[in-house]
């Protein structure tokens, strides 16, 4: 349990963001779960000393509860943490195989997932799984809530908690963010005069992609699909999370092929796997409407900061969250016998590039705070949920580091996260960590199969990776 501190001792106290309201409401409680499998077994003794010394300094919100004045305005109190509340260690059976303790992982994990954080303690837990599945000797499970913050903020307060098992002395890094050349940035020296049918192409896409955005979050659902079940309450039913791990290096051959972003090719891999998966068993196309969210990092950097930085009181101040959803429409299949797979790649490309490029966010981000104004933060959290539930599936990825990271000297082989508590049947979120993407799902479990699901994206990949290399 937690002690509260009063404000005359110093207390950290913060005005609670809009989007951390939203993400905190009665309609909506979102959070990321983050799985680390280490190399070898769990030694939990320092877990408590960790906490303590690396995790809580990290975030004043680590330490903090949500709570509301008398004027009705949410505020983060500082609090005194009870480590032991936070920390999990769960016991299975002992003797097992490796394959029996996925299984047990994987229960597990979708316990967790529909469980809600206790609101009498800062928002976040920690499990700690000692059991040898066939990708790990041990997981490390995060629990934190989105109202902390979003993927970009919490990868880095994960990175602080984490070195590099070679030398520790030595900081990590971060592959390339660098772009592939945008064809509609104006070059220089060109005239003015030519530019003009882009501004007014740029300002048709932005009042026509507001519009559609408007009407999806409102009114406009998806068709039932078998990505979408429709069910009312789906943010309460049992989900399934599952992986799988492709090479960055088969990645990026496509890439250089398509001279495209690596963004692009993976996109392009989950919608063509994705409408395969809806296709399977039919004899003649049926291309369900389905749009998936797509997360948009707005922060304007390109690198992650340290968290000291991050909760800098200036204005380049990066801690929280800040992104936005892209509607994009998951592009249909035409014809199964004469189908070219990289055609998913340059559909994602464009649609993407083209939101992007458009001031849709930024309406849409002034529309929120029109609603926060004057509905208040619970209309504006009805809003944002309805948006999520009218559509077919949420998409989200982080970059990770290069080399092997050490967390207390257990190296870290691998690891994934996931956005829980959404009312979406199907959430893909990916990372990239030491040259391989792990791919996470979250579905809903009994309506999706993630096997068949997963067979779908792998055969999309393979589909994709043999009509690259056949470029001349």
């Amino acid at each position: 349990m937690v002690n509260e501190l009063n404000v005359e001792d110093g207390e950290y106290s913060e005005p609670v963001s809009p989007t951390a309201q939203y993400f905190n409401s009665s309609v909506l409680s979102v959070c990321v779960l983050a799985v680390l499998d280490t190399e070898i077994p769990i030694d939990d003794s320092p877990a408590l000393g960790l906490l303590k010394d690396v995790f809580l300094p990290i975030s004043p919100r680590f330490s903090s509860l949500m709570v509301e004045d008398e004027n009705g305005v949410k505020h983060w109190k500082k609090v005194e943490v009870k480590l032991e509340d936070h920390v999990n260690i769960p016991k299975f059976p002992s003797g097992l195989s490796p394959q029996s303790y996925d299984n047990h992982l994987s229960n597990y994990l979708s316990k967790i997932a529909m469980e809600q954080l206790p609101h009498n303690r800062p928002l976040w837990n920690i499990h700690i799984i000692k059991y040898p599945t066939s990708n790990a000797a041990g997981n490390l499970i995060f629990k934190l809530h989105h109202s902390l913050g979003d993927g970009y903020s919490l990868m880095a307060a994960l990175l602080s908690c984490l070195q590099r098992a070679d030398n520790p002395s030595v900081p990590l890094t971060f592959p390339s963010l660098t772009s592939a050349p945008n064809p509609n940035l104006p070059v220089r020296g060109t005239s003015i005069f030519r530019n003009i049918p882009k501004v007014l192409r740029s300002a048709f896409n932005t009042v026509s992609d507001f519009g559609w955005s408007l009407m999806k979050s409102s009114y406009v659902e998806d068709d039932i699909s078998l990505i979408r079940s429709g069910n009312p309450g789906v943010e309460f039913k049992p989900v399934e999370i599952s992986t799988m791990t492709f090479s960055l290096d088969d990645i990026k051959q496509i890439k250089t092929k398509l001279r495209v972003t690596i963004n692009d090719v993976i996109t392009g891999i989950i919608f063509l796997g994705t409408r395969l998966y809806m296709q399977e068993g039919r004899n003649k196309l049926n291309n369900e409407h389905s749009t998936a969210l797509v997360l948009l990092n707005t922060r304007a950097i390109r690198e992650y900061k340290s968290v000291k930085e991050m909760h800098k009181p200036c204005a380049e101040k990066v801690w929280g969250n800040q992104f936005a959803f892209l509607h994009v429409s998951i592009p249909e299949l035409t014809n199964l016998e004469s189908l070219n797979p990289l055609d998913f790649v340059w559909k994602a490309q464009k649609l993407i590039q083209r939101q992007r490029n458009s001031g849709a966010i930024f309406l849409t981000a002034r529309l929120l705070e029109w609603f926060r104004k004057f509905k208040g933060p619970e209309a504006t959290a009805k809003y944002i949920y309805s948006t999520i539930k009218n559509s077919s599936m949420a998409l989200s990825n982080i970059i990770g580091p290069v080399e092997r990271m050490a967390l207390a000297n257990h190296p870290i082989k691998s690891l994934y996260f996931m956005m829980v508590g959404g009312p979406e049947s199907l959430t893909i979120a990916m990372v990239s960590y030491m040259g391989k993407l792990r791919v996470a799902f979250k579905t809903e479990k009994g309506f999706i199969d993630p096997e068949k699901l997963k067979s779908s994206i792998q055969n999309a990949f393979e589909m994709m990776l043999k009509a690259a290399q056949d470029i001349a």
